[in-house]
């Protein structure tokens, strides 16, 4: 009669800890779930990111006050001048707005000609 017992405690007890288990992974899949755990993911990647970019950057820093000193350069970065560079240059037509350029006049009628 335990032994019964026992057994049926112990299968209703597996199978509310399985039941419970399923419903928690279920949950977990939903579109909103996984749109949250991207998220964060993506939190987390792009502060781990920014981490890694100021340590460079530290370093660029102090290898280059470490060359400055061995050169005999006393100029700290900061007061360098800064040159710009553009990425693209203007064109012509941007520089002087009352010209611009007309392309030659190309019909698509296949039958024009014909």
């Amino acid at each position: 009669m335990f032994r019964r017992t026992f057994w049926f405690t112990a299968g209703a007890a597996a199978g509310v800890w399985a039941t419970t288990k399923v419903n928690r992974k279920l949950k977990q899949l939903t579109p909103e779930s996984l749109a949250a755990q991207a998220a964060d993911k993506a939190i987390e990647t792009g502060h781990k990111l920014k981490d890694f970019a100021l340590d460079v950057r530290e370093g660029m820093v102090r290898r280059e006050a470490e060359l400055g000193g061995a050169l005999g350069l006393e100029a700290p970065v900061e007061d360098l001048p800064v040159q710009r560079h553009y990425a693209v240059e203007a064109p012509e037509a941007a520089a002087h707005p009352n010209t611009y350029r007309t392309l030659p006049y190309k019909s698509n009628n296949r039958n024009e000609d014909h």
